[in-house]
């Protein structure tokens, strides 16, 4: 039975295989929840992946967002029967060579990437990633387009138009920078030691751009800023409200990167707690992945406290669209093909 009339709820969760378990009915059913995303162990082959969307989609009204991360390089979930899709860097290494090439080329990138998720009814890819490239992160690298914060800008924006042509709206990360730092979000809570007047000349130029452009939402970073604040930008309202929502004046969703991830550990002891804090600092999406148990704890906590997500329509706008019949797909995959790594 669809549960009708339930708005989207702050939760991003995951599901186990590759089809929904009673279990997983019974979380993405929660009014807390408002959208899935789907990680490699998901995918089996194609009519297994539409499957899959079609039944998430099938739970509720409105249908809940199907996310995923494709941004190309070695960050593609679903790979059999997808484009392979070059890095960043290698678009970032095309612009440098030839500037109307590079930005075509990722401008087909974002669309190729776009309308073939749209394909399978995905809403969402979190993409594009808006860090600085330097050689010594290793957990970004080849993700980023440049060292330079205007190509950043340049070949993001293109990016995210051939993703509006593709029925999709762009979501960048990770706000408001990890490019600058060795350490691995995922397994540690990174920290940069730069200043906020060193920020907004270097990884915040970039965002400066996401009023104007077709972006509907932005990632925050498990990266702590000390000079800036005490807690990672993920939950900090000196971030997110004041910076990002303040003098950036993006008015789109934030989404809070992955709460299971090692950084928000070292920074508040229990996982109720970081979506709480995430939440009230100003963040509309707390992603909670790969913890059945802890996605429970989260659910159950922010039930108990009557928890209401003032801003569910800012999700309605990341709702996949349409894709543009009119742009040759074909010829794009093959612009794209020399520039995989």
């Amino acid at each position: 039975m669809v549960s009708k009339n339930l708005p989207l709820g702050p939760l991003m969760v995951d599901v186990e295989g590759h089809e929904l378990a009673a279990e997983d009915i019974d979380c993405l059913s929660h009014p807390l929840v408002g959208g899935v995303i789907l990680f490699a162990r998901n995918f089996h082959d194609q009519f297994q992946l539409a499957q899959l969307v079609e039944s998430i989609h099938a739970l509720r009204s409105p249908r809940l967002l199907v996310a995923v991360d494709q941004e190309g390089g070695r960050v593609q979930r679903p790979l059999d029967g997808f484009t392979r899709l070059p890095s960043a860097r290698s678009l970032g290494c095309c612009y440098e060579s030839d500037k109307v090439m590079g930005e075509l080329a990722a401008f087909a990138a974002g669309f190729v990437m776009a309308s073939e998720l749209r394909g399978f009814d995905i809403d969402i890819s979190f993409t594009p990633v808006l860090d600085l490239f330097d050689p010594l992160s290793l957990v970004i690298g080849s993700r980023a387009f440049s060292s330079d914060p205007d190509v950043v800008g340049v070949l993001a924006d293109q990016v995210v138009r051939g993703m509006n042509l593709g029925g999709m709206c762009g979501v960048a990360k990770h706000f408001p920078g990890h490019g600058g730092v060795v350490g691995d979000s995922h397994t540690e809570l990174p920290s940069d030691p730069r200043s906020m007047t060193a920020l907004q000349t270097a990884d915040l130029v970039p965002y400066g751009r996401l009023s104007l452009r077709g972006y509907a939402g932005v990632m925050a970073a498990h990266v702590v800023f000390p000079a800036v604040d005490d807690y990672p930008a993920s939950l900090s309202a000196r971030w997110l409200t004041q910076e990002l929502r303040g003098r950036l004046g993006f008015d789109g969703v934030i989404f809070c990167d992955d709460i299971m991830m090692g950084g928000d550990v070292a920074a508040l002891d229990s996982v109720a707690a970081r979506a709480q804090v995430a939440l009230s600092s100003g963040c509309d999406v707390v992603l909670v992945c790969n913890d059945r148990a802890a996605t429970n704890e989260v659910i159950r906590t922010l039930e108990s406290q009557a928890w209401v997500d003032p801003q569910a329509d800012r999700l309605s706008r990341l709702a996949g669209g349409a894709i543009d019949q009119t742009v040759d797909v074909d010829e794009f995959r093959m612009r794209l093909s020399d520039l995989v790594d």
